[in-house]
C-alpha cells in the first residue's frame, strides 16, 4: 500500500471514530508537532499544551480535511496557528505590526558577515545553537513561522505556503527576510568568534 492509500485509510479511520487511529496518529506525528510548537514558543510547558490542542482540534474536525494537503501539512497549519495565537496574547502590540511584503521593501543587513569564514564544527557547539534558538525565537513571527517550517522542519515551499494559507511568494519573500535578519542578528556573535579564531 502506497503511502497515500495508508494516509487515506488513516483518515477514513480518524472519521469513523476510530480510538486506534487516533493513538497511530498521534505516534507517528506528535514529535513534529511538538518540535514546531517548542521552536516557535520556546517553553515546552506551552509546546505540550499545543500538541494537546493540535489533536483535540484535528480529531474534531477531521470530516472537514479536504485532501487538498497531505495529514502532516493539515496537523502543522493547526499547530502553527495555536502557537501564533499563544505568542499574539503574550505580544498583544506586535499583532499591529505589518511587515510590508513588496520585494524591495527588505532591510539590508549593518553589519555583512560571511559565515563560511568558520570552521563547521562551531555551530555544531552547544552554545552556537543556543544563540542560534535564542534569535529564531526573536524573529518577528509571521517570519518564525516560515523560517522554522522551511529550514528547521524541512517542508518544501508549498507544503509552507499550504501550512500558512498564503502564497509561494510570500514564503520565498519572508523566508529572505528572516535570513536577513537572523543574520544581522547573528552577526556580533560569530565576529566575535572568528576573531577568537585568527587570535588562536
Amino acid at each position: 500500500m502506497s503511502e497515500v492509500e495508508t494516509e487515506r485509510e488513516m483518515i477514513e479511520r480518524l472519521r469513523a471514530g476510530d480510538k486506534s487511529a487516533c493513538a497511530q496518529c498521534v505516534e507517528q506525528h506528535a514529535s513534529g508537532v511538538y518540535r514546531l510548537a517548542l521552536r516557535m514558543l520556546g517553553d515546552e510547558a506551552e509546546a505540550e499544551d499545543v500538541v494537546q490542542e493540535t489533536f483535540l482540534s484535528a480529531f474534531k474536525a477531521i470530516d472537514s480535511f479536504e485532501w487538498r494537503s497531505g495529514l502532516k501539512t493539515w496537523l502543522y497549519r493547526i499547530a502553527t496557528n495555536a502557537a501564533l495565537m499563544r505568542l499574539r496574547r503574550k505580544t498583544p502590540l506586535a499583532v499591529s505590526v505589518e511587515l510590508p511584503e513588496e520585494d524591495g521593501a527588505e532591510t539590508v543587513p549593518t553589519q555583512l558577515f560571511d559565515w563560511c569564514c568558520l570552521p563547521e564544527n562551531d555551530f555544531a557547539t552547544s552554545e552556537a545553537k543556543t544563540e542560534l534558538e535564542a534569535a529564531i525565537r526573536e524573529l518577528p513571527e509571521k517570519l518564525r513561522a516560515v523560517f522554522v517550517l522551511r529550514e528547521l522542519e524541512g517542508l518544501s515551499g508549498e507544503e509552507t505556503a499550504q501550512t500558512l494559507g498564503v502564497s509561494i511568494e510570500n514564503v520565498k519573500t519572508r523566508l529572505h527576510r528572516a535570513r536577513l535578519w537572523l543574520r544581522e542578528r547573528l552577526s556580533g556573535y560569530f565576529t566575535e568568534l572568528a576573531r577568537s579564531h585568527e587570535e588562536g
